[in-house]
């Protein structure tokens, strides 16, 4: 479907779904597919789940928005989940990841001005996504991102992803420096996961210099990785930690969630949205992580990622162009040597949808509730189709 009143920055689109249940969704034609996307890594519970439809629809029928010039229960309640689940002291709701983002680097700038720093920066990685608004593309390290948008924010400072070194070389050479910024999975880089010692590193040396850890999960959150958040497979709790996709299941919704050192920051009028943690939002969220959290669907990640990748080796180790297959929970890569884009139509010709980033790597984000049968369908569809070639 194509319309002359929409902008051209999806290009062309040659799918139009109109239904979807569970892993499954359907286009105007009657053709189903395996959704191995999830409305990249969203749709964590799949499609038209019933506890989910049940909350937006009774809220939907009594209160929908009124703003945040009003006490809102449910986000209340939203915000004491995420609080118990994260460890975290305070949260701000938005409407999307990239909005959460520029809540953490609000946050950042406020942390560095209270010290006295009048140009407070923040280390990015190479090879990040964090958003599109200016000030998250700024910060996101991919120069096609960041093209025709110049003059980009400033307050930035890069450094190769999984490199500690680098940290304490910049830490030693610029005094600005007041947070550190990174997804603990590379997502739209290409399913990058760092080396164990990574993360903790971070912590470690942000505790040394006195700066603010921000963990960017807007995508390894709710569940994705087999923990609620990234870091609860660690051992350490970040300052700020950032959510969305999976969050409300397809309702747009966002969240900063804060630690101790940032949580009192933000004060009546430095911050604020018209939309977020509207009620509807707010009832679909705590319905997607209660389901979550009662589920099991956290650990049904961990055993299904291992199972599908597991899989996808096995049956791709004779294949030359494979260059790996990597990631944790159900956020799954397969590197190839050139570039896949075309498998994308060629999986949906076969009936499962998949994504290709950083242009040689195929992400699998299928949904948590993915059973065996359903994960044997995906490899089984997806194998031969890389076996054959480019």
């Amino acid at each position: 479907m194509s319309s002359s009143a929409l902008m051209n920055n999806y290009g062309t689109r040659k799918i139009t779904l109109s239904k979807g249940q569970g892993v499954w969704v359907w286009d105007d034609q009657g053709n189903r597919y395996l959704d191995a996307v999830s409305g990249i890594a969203v749709c964590g519970l799949g499609h038209a789940h019933p506890l989910v439809t049940k909350a937006i629809a009774d809220q939907a029928a009594t209160l929908t928005h009124c703003s945040n010039l009003y006490n809102i229960p449910v986000q209340e309640a939203l915000a004491e989940q995420l609080r118990d689940i994260s460890g975290m002291t305070k949260l701000f709701f938005s409407n999307s990841g990239a909005e959460a983002n520029e809540a953490a680097i609000k946050l950042a700038r406020l942390f560095g001005h209270k010290k006295g720093i009048a140009e407070p920066a923040i280390i990015v990685m190479e090879n990040s996504f964090h958003g599109r608004t200016l000030a998250t593309l700024s910060a996101t390290g991919n120069r096609k991102v960041h093209a025709g948008f110049e003059p980009l924010v400033r307050g930035f400072v890069r450094a190769p992803f999984n490199d500690l070194k680098s940290l304490k070389t910049i830490a030693a050479n610029n005094k600005n420096i007041v947070a550190v910024l990174v997804e603990p999975i590379q997502g739209e880089g290409g399913i990058h996961t760092p080396s164990e010692d990574y993360l903790p590193g971070i912590r470690q040396i942000c505790d040394d210099q006195g700066w603010l850890m921000m963990l960017d999960e807007i995508q390894t959150s709710n569940g994705r990785t087999g923990r609620y958040f990234n870091y609860q497979h660690y051992d350490f709790l970040p300052d700020v930690v950032t959510t969305a996709k999976g969050l409300g299941n397809g309702v747009p919704i966002g969240a900063c969630l804060a630690g101790e050192k940032a949580a009192d920051l933000m004060q009546p009028g430095s911050h604020g949205s018209t939309f977020g943690g509207n009620p509807l939002a707010c009832a679909a969220g705590l319905a997607t992580v209660k389901t979550i959290i009662n589920d099991g669907l956290c650990e049904q990640a961990q055993i299904m990622g291992n199972y599908i990748k597991e899989q996808l080796t096995s049956k791709l180790a004779n294949c030359p162009h494979v260059v790996d297959i990597r990631g944790q929970g159900l956020m799954l890569a397969i590197e190839l040597s050139e570039p896949c884009g075309l498998l994308v139509d060629k999986a949906a010709e076969q009936g499962l949808l998949i994504n290709v980033t950083a242009q040689t790597v195929i992400r699998l984000l299928p949904p948590l509730i993915i059973n065996h049968e359903e994960a044997d369908q995906l490899v089984d569809i997806l194998s031969p189709l890389i076996s054959q070639g480019l």
